[in-house]
């Protein structure tokens, strides 16, 4: 009996720059792409916007090529005939909705000092608002739990992975860290705290953020601090944005940016002001890039 992997939670960026890739070493046994952090993945389960989609095959073989990008970037999306359950549903999902994705991820190298990597989808599914919040939460948990662990390996560089254990890992969490803390070296922590912030952020926009940072990044507070701030006015100012997104988007294909910046400063908005309100549009989901250069509500 083939036992199937797990599906991993990982935002796209832990996953976008991941190099590492390891076969098991048993006959039949899968390749596993691990992560700056340390996780062995075969196969994700990520949620996000489908942004775009594009049949580069044929009506007969269609060849889906997808973008969903989620508070952190994009995962880059292939399906095609072999995938006959999620390409039926690519066929069918508009752009922009929430989706889920689950599949096994692949990996292309156009040189030695580039690798891209893709998912090819088992199941692709429209969901729900809530439903995506909830798998953005699990993801930013596990994150965390990724971040303590390379922490805990750092402290003790001539461990074991037996002795990694004993800290309350398990035998292929410990071996995954002592990997790619030789592979990668130190991985930069702030990143990956920005990371799951904005991702408590979209998901609590009107409640401060305390993480409990662990002692090795307690030295950096503002990339985990939140100031207060007055939410009625940055709701209204939000709301303001979203006007002139729709005053601006004449064509259906978004509002310029230039356009929109000279909107924003003709009524006395600075370019700081709306590049964080729009920042935070994109972060809860309500605008996104269909291309660069413009803004479109979702």
């Amino acid at each position: 009996m083939i036992l199937r992997e797990t599906a991993c939670r990982v935002f796209a960026g832990e996953l976008n720059l991941s190099t590492l890739e390891k076969k098991g070493e048993e006959e039949k046994s899968p390749t596993y792409l691990i992560t700056p952090l340390g996780t062995r993945i075969n196969r994700v389960l990520v949620a996000g916007v489908l942004l775009e989609k594009q049949n580069i095959g044929s009506d007969e073989e269609p060849l889906w090529r997808a973008r969903v990008e989620d508070v952190s970037g994009s995962y880059f999306v292939n399906v095609g005939r072999y995938q006959p359950e999620a390409a039926a549903s690519m066929a069918s999902l508009e752009t922009p909705s929430f989706v889920a994705v689950i599949g096994k991820i692949r990996t292309y190298r156009p040189d030695e000092t580039r690798t891209y990597v893709s998912l090819r989808p088992e199941r692709i599914v429209r969901i729900t608002a809530p439903v995506r919040h909830r798998l953005v939460l699990e993801a930013a948990q596990c994150t965390w739990k990724r971040l303590n662990n390379m922490r805990t390996a750092l402290s003790m560089p001539e461990a074991t992975a037996d002795e990694l254990a004993e800290k309350g890992m398990t035998k292929e969490e410990a071996e995954g860290v002592i990997e790619a803390a030789e592979f990668y070296g130190t991985p930069d922590s702030s990143r990956y705290l920005r990371l799951i912030q904005n991702s408590l952020r979209m998901l609590l926009p009107d409640k401060e953020i305390d993480l409990g940072l662990p002692e090795d990044v307690s030295d950096l507070p503002d990339e985990i601090d939140i100031e207060p701030k007055n939410d009625a006015a940055d709701a209204d100012k939000e709301d303001i944005v979203l006007g002139m997104l729709d005053e601006l988007d004449r064509d259906g294909r978004g509002a310029p940016m230039d356009e929109l910046i000279k909107k924003a400063e003709s009524d006395g908005m600075t370019g700081t002001e709306l590049e964080e309100i729009t920042n935070s549009l994109m972060d809860k989901g309500l605008v996104y890039e269909p291309v660069l250069g413009r803004l479109k509500r979702i």
